[in-house]
Protein backbone atom coordinates (compact mmCIF):
# COMPACT_ATOMS: atom_id res chain seq x y z
CA UNK A 1 0.00 0.00 0.00
CA UNK A 2 1.30 2.96 -0.84
CA UNK A 3 1.68 6.46 0.88
CA UNK A 4 -1.59 8.30 -0.49
CA UNK A 5 -3.85 5.92 0.15
CA UNK A 6 -2.75 5.11 4.14
CA UNK A 7 -3.32 9.06 4.77
CA UNK A 8 -6.65 8.89 2.68
CA UNK A 9 -7.77 6.45 5.14
CA UNK A 10 -6.13 8.38 8.49
CA UNK A 11 -8.18 11.26 7.32
CA UNK A 12 -11.71 9.13 6.89
CA UNK A 13 -11.25 7.36 9.97
CA UNK A 14 -10.26 10.75 11.55
CA UNK A 15 -14.16 12.18 10.33
CA UNK A 16 -15.72 9.24 11.88
CA UNK A 17 -14.33 9.94 15.02
CA UNK A 18 -15.66 13.17 15.13
CA UNK A 19 -18.96 12.49 13.98
CA UNK A 20 -19.11 10.23 16.82
CA UNK A 21 -18.59 13.22 19.51
CA UNK A 22 -21.06 15.38 18.72
CA UNK A 23 -23.04 16.77 21.65
CA UNK A 24 -26.76 15.39 22.36
CA UNK A 25 -27.85 18.87 22.44
CA UNK A 26 -26.87 19.68 18.73
CA UNK A 27 -28.63 16.26 18.18
CA UNK A 28 -32.27 17.75 19.75
CA UNK A 29 -31.72 20.48 18.37
CA UNK A 30 -31.34 18.93 14.32
CA UNK A 31 -34.51 16.53 15.40
CA UNK A 32 -36.97 19.74 16.81
CA UNK A 33 -36.06 21.47 13.54
CA UNK A 34 -37.00 18.47 11.46
CA UNK A 35 -40.55 18.02 13.25
CA UNK A 36 -40.98 21.88 13.08
CA UNK A 37 -41.00 21.13 8.93
CA UNK A 38 -43.29 17.99 9.13
CA UNK A 39 -45.83 20.26 11.93
CA UNK A 40 -45.52 23.45 8.84
CA UNK A 41 -46.13 20.67 6.20
CA UNK A 42 -49.41 19.07 8.18
CA UNK A 43 -51.08 22.56 9.01
CA UNK A 44 -54.93 22.49 8.13
CA UNK A 45 -55.65 24.98 4.87
CA UNK A 46 -57.79 26.98 7.29
CA UNK A 47 -54.80 28.01 9.59
CA UNK A 48 -53.46 30.27 6.62
CA UNK A 49 -56.34 31.92 5.52
CA UNK A 50 -56.05 35.77 5.88
CA UNK A 51 -59.23 36.95 7.31
CA UNK A 52 -60.54 39.72 5.28
CA UNK A 53 -62.20 42.97 6.98
CA UNK A 54 -65.96 44.75 6.00
CA UNK A 55 -64.91 47.28 3.43
CA UNK A 56 -65.63 50.89 4.99
CA UNK A 57 -64.46 52.95 1.90
CA UNK A 58 -66.64 54.66 -0.38
CA UNK A 59 -68.84 52.10 -2.26
CA UNK A 60 -69.96 50.60 1.08
CA UNK A 61 -72.01 54.26 2.23
CA UNK A 62 -72.93 55.09 -1.02
CA UNK A 63 -75.71 52.76 -1.18
CA UNK A 64 -79.04 54.46 -0.56
CA UNK A 65 -82.52 53.71 0.85
CA UNK A 66 -84.78 52.04 -0.69
CA UNK A 67 -88.19 53.13 -1.60
CA UNK A 68 -91.51 51.00 -2.08
CA UNK A 69 -93.73 52.07 -5.09
CA UNK A 70 -97.23 50.81 -4.38
CA UNK A 71 -99.10 50.22 -7.56
CA UNK A 72 -102.31 52.63 -7.70
CA UNK A 73 -105.19 50.10 -7.72
CA UNK A 74 -103.73 49.06 -3.90
CA UNK A 75 -104.04 52.50 -2.80
CA UNK A 76 -106.74 52.32 0.27
CA UNK A 77 -109.59 54.69 -0.19
CA UNK A 78 -110.60 56.68 2.71
CA UNK A 79 -112.94 55.99 5.17
CA UNK A 80 -116.44 57.12 4.86
CA UNK A 81 -118.98 57.47 7.68
CA UNK A 82 -122.54 58.07 7.83
CA UNK A 83 -123.83 61.46 9.83
CA UNK A 84 -123.95 61.70 13.29
CA UNK A 85 -124.31 63.41 16.36
CA UNK A 86 -123.04 63.12 19.92
CA UNK A 87 -124.00 63.77 23.41
CA UNK A 88 -120.71 65.77 24.82
CA UNK A 89 -118.74 65.13 27.65
CA UNK A 90 -119.92 68.06 29.53
CA UNK A 91 -123.80 67.97 27.92
CA UNK A 92 -123.32 64.32 29.58
CA UNK A 93 -122.26 65.41 32.75
CA UNK A 94 -124.48 67.87 32.94
CA UNK A 95 -127.91 65.31 32.41
CA UNK A 96 -126.18 62.84 34.94
CA UNK A 97 -126.23 65.72 37.80
CA UNK A 98 -129.95 66.86 36.84
CA UNK A 99 -130.54 63.25 37.00
CA UNK A 100 -129.20 62.61 39.97
CA UNK A 101 -130.86 65.87 41.61
CA UNK A 102 -134.18 64.98 40.29
CA UNK A 103 -134.53 60.86 42.21
CA UNK A 104 -133.76 63.21 45.26
CA UNK A 105 -136.70 64.82 45.31
CA UNK A 106 -140.26 63.84 45.62
CA UNK A 107 -143.53 65.77 46.73
CA UNK A 108 -143.77 66.40 50.43
CA UNK A 109 -145.77 68.12 52.65
CA UNK A 110 -145.41 72.18 52.85
CA UNK A 111 -146.09 71.92 56.60
CA UNK A 112 -146.35 74.83 58.41
CA UNK A 113 -145.96 77.29 55.19
CA UNK A 114 -148.62 79.56 54.01
CA UNK A 115 -151.48 77.91 53.07
CA UNK A 116 -151.48 76.31 50.17
CA UNK A 117 -148.11 76.37 49.47
CA UNK A 118 -147.25 72.97 48.37
CA UNK A 119 -143.71 73.97 46.33
CA UNK A 120 -140.98 71.19 47.33
CA UNK A 121 -138.55 72.72 47.09
CA UNK A 122 -138.95 76.54 48.83
CA UNK A 123 -135.83 78.01 50.32
CA UNK A 124 -133.26 75.95 47.64
CA UNK A 125 -130.68 77.29 45.66
CA UNK A 126 -129.41 76.75 42.44
CA UNK A 127 -131.76 74.30 39.60
CA UNK A 128 -134.10 72.52 40.22
CA UNK A 129 -135.36 69.08 39.47
CA UNK A 130 -137.45 70.65 36.33
CA UNK A 131 -134.23 72.97 35.60
CA UNK A 132 -135.87 76.26 36.04
CA UNK A 133 -134.22 78.46 39.41
CA UNK A 134 -135.27 77.44 42.33
CA UNK A 135 -138.24 80.15 43.95
CA UNK A 136 -138.94 81.10 40.29
CA UNK A 137 -142.23 81.79 39.14
CA UNK A 138 -141.61 79.67 36.25
CA UNK A 139 -140.19 76.57 37.96
CA UNK A 140 -143.28 76.85 40.59
CA UNK A 141 -146.08 76.65 37.99
CA UNK A 142 -143.92 73.82 36.14
CA UNK A 143 -144.41 72.53 39.25
CA UNK A 144 -147.83 72.25 39.77
CA UNK A 145 -148.94 71.32 35.87
CA UNK A 146 -146.68 68.20 37.26
CA UNK A 147 -148.40 67.86 39.91
CA UNK A 148 -151.93 67.74 37.94
CA UNK A 149 -150.84 65.46 35.96
CA UNK A 150 -149.96 63.01 38.84
CA UNK A 151 -146.16 63.64 38.72
CA UNK A 152 -145.00 64.43 41.91
CA UNK A 153 -141.72 63.13 41.70
CA UNK A 154 -138.93 62.00 39.36
CA UNK A 155 -139.10 61.75 36.64
CA UNK A 156 -141.33 64.60 35.82
CA UNK A 157 -143.61 65.27 33.03
CA UNK A 158 -142.84 68.67 32.15
CA UNK A 159 -139.57 70.23 32.79
CA UNK A 160 -137.33 73.26 30.78
CA UNK A 161 -136.95 70.83 27.66
CA UNK A 162 -140.53 70.55 26.88
CA UNK A 163 -142.32 72.67 28.30
CA UNK A 164 -141.16 76.27 27.73
CA UNK A 165 -137.84 78.90 28.51
CA UNK A 166 -136.87 79.66 31.84
CA UNK A 167 -138.28 83.07 30.74
CA UNK A 168 -142.13 83.89 31.47
CA UNK A 169 -142.19 85.79 28.16
CA UNK A 170 -141.77 83.35 26.21
CA UNK A 171 -144.04 80.86 27.36
CA UNK A 172 -147.07 81.87 24.96
CA UNK A 173 -144.86 81.67 22.27
CA UNK A 174 -144.28 78.13 23.64
CA UNK A 175 -147.67 77.12 23.81
CA UNK A 176 -148.47 78.09 20.44
CA UNK A 177 -145.34 76.27 18.95
CA UNK A 178 -146.57 73.07 21.10
CA UNK A 179 -150.39 73.41 19.55
CA UNK A 180 -151.50 73.74 22.98
CA UNK A 181 -154.53 76.00 23.85
CA UNK A 182 -154.43 80.03 24.49
CA UNK A 183 -157.44 81.59 25.84
CA UNK A 184 -158.17 84.60 27.47
CA UNK A 185 -160.71 82.26 29.01
CA UNK A 186 -159.72 81.36 32.68
CA UNK A 187 -160.19 78.01 33.74
CA UNK A 188 -158.87 76.47 36.98
CA UNK A 189 -155.54 74.99 36.50
CA UNK A 190 -154.49 77.23 33.79
CA UNK A 191 -151.05 79.05 33.46
CA UNK A 192 -151.73 82.75 33.61
CA UNK A 193 -149.35 85.26 31.92
CA UNK A 194 -149.34 88.48 32.95
CA UNK A 195 -147.43 91.51 32.76
CA UNK A 196 -143.69 92.27 33.76
CA UNK A 197 -142.81 88.62 32.37
CA UNK A 198 -144.50 86.87 35.29
CA UNK A 199 -146.71 83.46 34.67
CA UNK A 200 -149.25 82.17 37.98
CA UNK A 201 -151.38 79.08 38.57
CA UNK A 202 -154.57 80.00 38.35
CA UNK A 203 -156.47 78.34 41.12
CA UNK A 204 -160.15 79.52 40.94
CA UNK A 205 -162.12 81.59 39.12
CA UNK A 206 -165.03 83.59 40.66
CA UNK A 207 -168.87 84.35 39.40
CA UNK A 208 -167.69 88.11 38.84
CA UNK A 209 -164.99 87.16 36.34
CA UNK A 210 -161.85 87.66 38.55
CA UNK A 211 -159.11 85.17 39.10
CA UNK A 212 -157.51 83.71 42.08
CA UNK A 213 -153.78 83.13 40.99
CA UNK A 214 -150.93 81.48 43.08
CA UNK A 215 -147.28 82.11 42.18
CA UNK A 216 -144.06 82.50 43.41
CA UNK A 217 -141.37 85.76 43.23
CA UNK A 218 -144.04 88.21 42.99
CA UNK A 219 -143.64 91.19 45.48
CA UNK A 220 -141.69 88.80 47.83
CA UNK A 221 -138.86 87.48 46.33
CA UNK A 222 -138.68 83.24 45.81
CA UNK A 223 -141.90 83.65 48.03
CA UNK A 224 -145.25 82.04 47.80
CA UNK A 225 -148.18 84.14 47.59
CA UNK A 226 -151.79 84.53 46.11
CA UNK A 227 -153.91 87.35 44.68
CA UNK A 228 -156.89 87.88 43.09
CA UNK A 229 -156.81 89.75 39.47
CA UNK A 230 -158.93 90.47 36.71
CA UNK A 231 -159.62 88.30 34.01
CA UNK A 232 -158.85 90.39 31.63
CA UNK A 233 -155.45 91.49 32.49
CA UNK A 234 -154.03 88.05 31.57
CA UNK A 235 -153.88 85.72 28.80
CA UNK A 236 -154.45 81.72 29.72
CA UNK A 237 -152.70 79.30 29.15
CA UNK A 238 -154.72 75.59 29.33
CA UNK A 239 -152.75 72.48 30.74
CA UNK A 240 -150.44 70.94 28.04
CA UNK A 241 -151.87 67.71 26.41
Amino acid sequence: MDGSNTDRLAVAAKSQRKAARKSPASVLLTMAAVSGMFACVALPAYATTTVETPATGPLASSIGAQSVQVAADAVASSASRDAFTATTPEELAAANAAAALASSYVYRDPGPRQAGDDYPWAGMEGLSPLRYYYGECVDFVAWRLNRDAGYTGAPFRWDWSNLASGSADSWTDAWYSHGWPVSSTPIAGAVAVTGYQHVAYVKEVYGDGSVLVEEYNYGNYHAYGQRVISAGSATYLYPPG
